[in-house]
């Protein structure tokens, strides 16, 4: 069977499909700082038989906590004379443009670890200047002595041509083979030599952390007598290796979520959905992307800890476009100093979780103010919960200093929190240039599916669907993903006067690099699928469109089909084209998939017990403008493709509450799929 694990800042998800396309899932509670433990926990909670299984895909957080948290190891960086302070310059937009107090995020490295070798390669990858051995001796010498347990190597130019990056990588592992070194070019070819600069730290920063869980993780499945074929996400919606990812861990930077985004492309496309709003409710963090076409989007402009106030730190990867807000289960509701209620970022956890868990938690959080108005059932929680401390939290913490009830003091911090995930589905949708009628909302994660039939009719969208397994759909989204790399060239040409045969030479190169590498993954080149974009720009710009371009041999003809792609594209993102303006390629950019095998989705039976027998009971639940209503609620496994269900209503499963709206209409279709009719025009 096919197992996959996705490790949350509050719960730890299992998903498995056997040979005949059954499914199966499991939840535990996720256990840092030693997350494997959390793994072997949930393989134990499903009784999968280790013996049986062939793929084991995994989702990690632990390189961005270790990134959030500063737990990194310390680190040093070789760099070009002159250029040592490129961390520290970084860039000038300051995106809190008038606070006098504002300051510039922290290298990870410190200048004193930041040291310069004398060596020059032009824009065209030349050399200038040679590359002088003895400094980088010296170097290794002193790195040594400060304990410095990784390297970073970032040259000016060494995208281009990686010669001396080369030369000091075999330098360090002749002299000091104990130490982590990454070159830049190794994990990125774009140019940028801030983005390029810190990716590279970054990367060494989190290697020998990554390493060490990984070799982790492995031995505990070794001891379990599993023997299989062992992936871990990538933020670029693909898998990889367990050794490559100790190589490039800052591949795995948003490892976790970005699963749940691919496998809503993938259900899409099995129920012929093709533009769909991803929406992700944990227990930490609320997570969106939004998927136009099948396509889902994939950028290398990403950053970590960027807000309306930080300018945040740029990783120059391929990551899925997602947006993420600490909005979920365990965000926690309070009152600022100007007395405005708010909920989150800051969250209980899983220890000692919402109050409702009976942990020690003593503040009041989304789940808890589900709770008290109905729409979670006490009876559901792995603990038993004591709703008078819930209600006692919630009183005291937030109705008492408004002067409200407690069910309206629930009500409202269900509706911050609505309105903090709003804003974030607008990021990705509206301000994008989309019309939000034209895409359906696929809704997962605990708390997906019972916010996300209120904010679906608030943004605007007709319909939303909850998968089968939605409280666990990150980890069965990695079952439906390929083995995935990215090669991303630099690569600056004007397109009406570009030379054909060197175009298409590169092209041919990034290829055949692709099939070298897939083949040491044991992936036969008949199994390997390439899709090409450009980034592309008009003559003058600074940023770039990236434009999905056709595969095979360029011509004049696939130049002009290029440039007329690009100013589409360019007009639906910034409302505008420049019709005969000249335009240049400035990255070629080749995604790889290896394909393998990924299990078909179980049609279930037709009709399900009727709509008496699947009721389990009728419970008083509050809601916006109507109050306490008498709600009918359904158990979700007894409910047949002839189901239909008129809001309000409740449909319960293990781990998550599907909530229908008044004059909202459920139906199920023929995977077993809840479809949701939001009544919007």
């Amino acid at each position: 069977m096919r197992v996959a694990t996705d490790i949350g800042g509050t719960f730890t998800d299992l998903v498995y499909v056997n040979e005949d396309g059954e499914i199966g899932v499991a939840k535990s509670h996720t256990t840092p700082p030693n997350f494997e433990k959390g793994v072997i926990d949930v393989v134990e909670k499903s009784g999968v038989d280790y013996s049986d299984i062939k793929t084991f895909i995994h989702g990690t957080t632990v390189i961005i906590n270790t990134l959030t948290e500063r737990k990194g190891v310390k680190t040093g960086l070789i760099t070009t004379k002159g250029f040592r302070d490129v961390l520290e310059i970084a860039r000038g937009n300051r995106p809190d443009l008038f606070n006098l107090m504002y300051q510039k995020p922290q290298p990870f490295v410190e200048r004193f670890l930041r040291q310069e070798v004398e060596e020059r390669l032009n824009y065209k990858g030349e050399v200038v200047t040679p590359l002088r051995e003895e400094d980088v001796t010296t170097i290794i010498q002193y790195f040594k002595k400060e304990k410095v347990a990784a390297i970073a190597v970032s040259f000016m130019h060494a995208y281009i041509n990686p010669i001396h990056e080369e030369k000091v990588v075999r330098m360090v592992k002749e002299l000091w083979p104990e130490v982590a070194i990454t070159a830049s070019h190794e994990v990125t070819k774009e140019w940028r030599e801030y983005e390029r600069t810190n990716t590279t730290v970054l990367n060494s920063y989190v290697k020998p952390i990554a390493a060490s869980y990984v070799n982790r993780l492995n031995n505990k499945l070794e001891e379990k007598k599993t023997y299989s074929q062992n992936y871990i996400m990538q933020s670029n919606g693909g898998t990889t290796t367990f050794e490559n990812a100790k190589v490039t861990p800052i591949n795995m930077v948003e490892s976790g979520p970005v699963a749940g985004i691919y496998g809503a492309a993938v259900l899409g496309e099995l129920i012929g959905e093709k533009n769909i709003i991803a929406f992700d409710i944990g227990g930490t963090t609320a997570k969106c992307s939004l998927i136009n076409n099948g396509e889902v989007k994939v950028s290398t402009d990403y950053y970590i800890e960027r807000d309306e106030r930080k300018a945040g730190y740029p990783i120059k990867v391929p990551v899925v476009d997602i947006v993420e807000i600490g909005n979920g289960g365990g965000s926690i509701a309070w009152i600022d100093d100007a007395r405005s209620l708010k909920v989150g970022p800051q969250s209980a956890g899983a220890l000692p979780g919402p109050v409702a868990y009976g942990q020690g938690g003593i503040n009041p959080t989304t789940t808890d103010a589900n709770l008290v108005i109905g729409r979670l059932s006490p009876d559901n929680f792995d603990y038993s919960v004591d709703m008078e401390s819930v209600k006692a939290a919630i009183r005291d913490k937030i109705a008492n200093p408004f002067e409200l009830s407690v069910e309206d003091a629930a009500l409202g911090i269900i509706r911050i929190a609505n309105s903090n995930m709003l804003n974030a589905l607008k990021l990705i949708s509206i301000r994008k240039g989309h019309n939000p009628r034209d895409f359906t909302l696929v809704a997962f994660g605990g708390g997906g599916s019972m916010h996300a039939p209120a904010l679906a009719k608030e943004l605007g969208v007709r319909k939303v669907i909850v998968p089968v397994a939605s409280s666990v759909f990150s980890a069965w989204g990695m079952l439906m993903t390929d083995l995935r790399h990215d090669y991303i060239q630099t690569f600056i040409r004007r397109l009406n006067s570009i030379d054909l045969r060197e175009m298409n030479a590169v092209w041919e190169k990034v290829e055949m690099d692709a099939y070298t590498q897939f083949k040491g993954e044991g992936i036969d080149e008949s199994n390997v699928l390439f899709s090409r974009f450009a980034d592309i720009r008009y003559l003058g710009q600074e940023h770039t469109v990236k434009v999905p371009v056709p595969s095979g041999d360029w011509t004049a003809g696939t130049i002009e089909e290029v440039i007329n792609s690009f100013e589409d594209l360019h007009e639906q993102h910034f409302t505008f084209k420049l019709e005969g303006t000249a335009t240049e390629v400035v990255n070629i950019h080749l995604t790889a998939f290896g394909k393998v095998f990924k299990p078909e989705l179980k049609k279930i039976d037709q009709r399900g017990l009727s709509l008496e027998e699947a009721m389990i009971h009728i419970r008083k639940v509050y809601f916006e403008d109507h109050g306490w209503m008498d709600t009918k609620v359904y158990e979700r496994n007894k409910l047949g493709t002839d189901a239909v269900i008129e809001g309000p209503a409740i449909i319960e499963e293990p781990s998550a509450s599907t909530v229908i709206y008044p004059k909202q209409v459920l139906t199920i279709d023929v995977y077993g799929n809840l479809v949701i009719d939001t009544g919007v025009q």
